[in-house]
């Protein structure tokens, strides 16, 4: 089955998810007249917004490079979730303004049993759905549908903090509690949409790939340097899914230009069985000639 179903096939469930918390959601806050369920009712919203923003941008990610975009189109994964970041602030500015009305005009509350109860069911539904996406954002590397499984967990921690308000609501009659947790709700989604802009926007500027695989590249390639190889000028980034890496590899100048394929060939080789699509771009040059060494201070340490 072609990638692109298999993503876009994850992220139907994640909108039929979105559409049914949604309407479990808004259904309790009628039900119930909480403004807390309010404030998880309108994050549903945005988590319906969050799939649909995806499900596009992966429709656009998994096209072929062209004459026009050589280096692909993965890159629209970054801008997804970055305006996947930018509707959860949106969606925080909306709870917090909706508590600060019920703090200024308080409400009694009626029926929370079934709105307990629609709560429970739409937070163990985003949960399993939430699970499903991290599974599928893990197997195609897709910042996107992670972005998208990590807001569906917010949201199920969300449901759960609202729902143990109304619990305590429910036996003690503090009806304060109610708006106090929509103020919490709000503070801590705008965390989540905070981190996801930060991310997209590493993404957009090229930052290099983790520590942990800069340091799976250096490890392949001290297999292969030595006194008489060296390398420099390692740069790596990432575009969606996909990785970029290139280095300068500097080999004995009476290396022919068969050898010196073939040593890149097992590097790449390597390489790419540690870290899944990618792309590795080796420039070779003779180690005897000094013009070699005269973009060596390009590399700068990573970590610095």
């Amino acid at each position: 089955m072609p990638i692109i179903h298999q993503k876009n096939r994850i992220l139907y469930l994640s909108i039929a998810a979105a559409l049914i918390t949604m309407g479990l959601k808004f259904a309790a806050y009628w039900i119930t007249g909480s403004v807390g369920l309010l404030s998880d009712a309108l994050e549903s919203i945005v988590n319906l917004a969050t799939a649909l923003v995806a499900f596009v941008a992966l429709m656009i990610a998994v096209r072929p490079a062209d004459a026009t975009h050589p280096y692909g189109h993965e890159k629209i994964e970054y801008f997804s979730s970055g305006v996947e970041g930018a509707l959860i602030l949106v969606a925080a500015v909306g709870i917090i303004y909706s508590a600060i009305q019920r703090l200024l005009n308080p409400m009694p509350l009626a029926e929370l049993d079934t709105g307990l109860l629609l709560g429970l069911v739409a937070a163990a539904t985003n949960f399993i759905v939430a699970q499903l996406l991290l599974s599928a954002s893990r197997h195609h590397d897709s910042i996107t549908i992670e972005a998208d499984a990590k807001h569906l967990l917010t949201d199920v921690w969300t449901t759960i903090g609202v729902l143990a308000a109304l619990l305590v609501v429910k036996f003690t009659n503090w009806t304060i509690i109610d708006p106090l947790i929509a103020f919490a709700v709000g503070g801590n989604i705008i965390f989540s949409g905070i981190d996801l802009l930060r991310r997209s926007f590493r993404g957009l500027m090229d930052f290099r790939l983790p520590a942990e695989e800069i340091a799976a590249i250096e490890d392949v390639l001290g297999m292969y340097v030595g006194r008489q190889r060296v390398y420099h000028n390692l740069r790596t980034r990432k575009s969606g899914s996909q990785r970029f890496i290139e280095f300068h590899l500097l080999v004995p100048g009476d290396t022919s230009v068969r050898e010196a394929h073939a040593l890149c060939e097992r590097i790449e080789t390597e390489i790419r069985r540690r870290l899944s699509h990618t792309i590795v771009t080796i420039h070779t040059e003779p180690a005897d000639e000094l013009a070699s060494y005269q973009d060596a201070e390009m590399s700068l340490p990573y970590g610095k």
